[in-house]
């Protein structure tokens, strides 16, 4: 099972001061679409080494998620050192994430 979603705990300015790839996955744990996508997703960043994946709750008025103009979920941005370097909206298969992955510069 998947962990849940969390409520923000982390800030804008916070997030652009990462170091390495981090992946923010933006969803609810009631979803349904973020439910269908977990497998996909976790199945993606699987082999991927040394990344940090923060899932976080998202919802209107939500100031992390508005930042990053997210509208759907779930929506994961891709960050190398805090900047984005790709973006992917509900993903349904594996090879959806594909592109996002190879963005992260991985060896």
């Amino acid at each position: 099972m998947e962990p849940d979603y969390l409520p923000e705990a982390i800030d804008r300015v916070a997030v652009d001061s990462l170091p390495g790839r981090t992946v923010l996955q933006f969803g609810t744990n009631w979803c349904g679409y973020c439910r269908s996508a977990a497998p996909v997703i976790a199945t993606a960043l699987a082999e991927v080494t040394n990344l940090r994946l923060i899932r976080i709750e998202d919802g209107p008025g939500r100031p992390l998620g508005r930042s990053y103009r997210v509208k759907l979920w779930p929506t994961l941005i891709f960050l190398v050192d805090g900047t984005e370097v790709a973006r992917v909206v509900r993903p349904w298969r594996t090879e959806d994430l594909a592109p996002a992955v190879a963005q992260l510069g991985l060896p």
